[in-house]
């Protein structure tokens, strides 16, 4: 039986290397050079480009031992609304092979192409026309796995990059699959490889070949038996084509380390400003707002308040925020990062419960003449008072 017979055929498209990619394309001098996007002294590396991680530079390295590995190469700060144009243009050309598409984030996403088969081809003629438009239009390129299941077409995607294809036959599944280490399956982070190599599992086929048991006992009962159904290539998940994000968050690094409330404070209004903001133009609102707090030793410490009812607006949020910094009761303690997370989204309704208590007016009445202001003026045309400054000196 052929691979477009009696299976799915899905695809796993993934950007090469996308935030250096796109400032590749809209500044080409830097062609050719070693591009890092993150920027700040003690910031992150967000992405490098392909002549970066030839010097081992890699995402969320520090900044200073990205520049100590490669001091020669370009380092240029993100440009979130550039990223996400270009994504949007990338996804519309998915949408024209498949209803069924899926994005994963910015820079990747699942298609289920079966039914489009008839018209477009087989997997790999649709995965070469998705490529060569994607290059076409945006002057980028992708890598794209082809399988029967979405665990499987990613791992392909990966093994195929930078611009390139990789179909994985239904029938050679498990002889793809089980010489590979066993971090590369879902879930296996740096502490589950370290729990598996103690027991002397390395490989995939290792973990295939022990006792569903033996790995519940010691992952816990759901990452031992999603481990050892994805072990044996297994995968029932479905590409949903509608996706509703789970959270919306912020965060910044400090160039310095703060002390001062304050400061703070105003650092986590501005991170909740962009966090709803964010969260509203999708339409959603919030059942659970979260803080992060890292000190400067590293050690990182985070709080989350559930709500009697969704929120949307950006001072009832900010007021949740303050109370739970407040309550840290840090005392003078050197913050190097704060962090904002808007989690457990809903469709935000039309319709409003009145609060016992709550004045008809309200923020609400607020919030939603300072969208219409943004949307016909821009994002910077109205900003809290006390970010006002800080804004003109940026």
């Amino acid at each position: 039986m052929s691979f477009s017979e009696g299976f799915a055929t899905i695809l796993h498209v993934d950007m090469d290397a996308f935030y250096a990619s796109v400032a590749e394309k809209d500044n080409p001098k830097l062609k050719g050079k070693a591009v890092v996007v993150g920027a700040g002294r003690r910031g992150v590396v967000s992405a490098a480009n392909y002549e970066a991680r030839k010097f081992g530079i890699k995402a969320a390295m520090p900044i200073y031992k990205a520049k100590a590995l490669a001091p020669h190469a370009v380092f240029i700060a993100p440009d979130m609304a550039r990223y996400a144009e270009v994504s949007e243009s990338v996804m519309k050309i998915f949408e024209d092979v498949t209803p069924l598409v899926e994005p994963i984030s910015l820079d990747e996403a699942f298609l289920d192409v079966t039914g489009a088969r008839k018209l477009l081809g087989t997997g790999r003629q649709i995965a070469d026309s998705i490529r060569k438009e994607v290059e076409a239009r945006e002057g980028i390129t992708c890598s794209v796995g082809i399988a029967h299941n979405k665990f499987i077409a990613k791992i392909a995607s990966n093994h195929c990059k930078p611009n390139g294809v990789l179909e994985i036959d239904p029938g050679k599944v498990l002889e793809f699959l089980h010489p590979l280490p066993a971090k590369e399956i879902w879930g296996v982070g740096p502490k589950t490889n370290e729990q598996l190599a103690k027991i002397g599992l390395m490989t995939v086929g290792d973990i295939a070949n022990t006792p569903r048991s033996t790995l519940i006992r010691v992952l816990g009962q759901a990452s031992g038996a999603s481990l050892y159904e994805l072990a044996w290539g297994r995968d029932y998940r479905d590409v949903e084509s509608v996706h509703i994000e789970k959270s919306i968050s912020a965060s910044e690094t400090f160039d310095t380390d703060l002390d001062q409330s304050e400061e703070i404070l105003k650092e986590f209004l501005r991170l909740t400003e962009k966090s709803v903001e964010r969260m509203r133009e999708k339409n959603f609102a919030t059942n659970t707002v979260s803080i992060k707090v890292r000190f400067a030793d590293f050690k990182t410490i985070t709080r989350s308040k559930s709500l009697d009812l969704p929120v949307s607006g950006t001072q009832e949020i900010f007021e949740v925020v303050k109370k739970l910094y407040l309550n840290l009761h840090l005392d003078r303690a050197l913050i190097r990062l704060v962090g904002v997370s808007l989690d457990s989204l809903v469709v935000n309704e039309e319709l409003h419960q009145m609060v016992l208590g709550e004045r008809a007016s309200s923020w609400r009445q607020a919030d939603s003449a300072i969208d219409r202001i943004k949307a016909k003026f821009g994002r910077g045309s109205l900003r809290p008072a006390r970010l006002v400054e800080d804004h003109e000196e940026e």
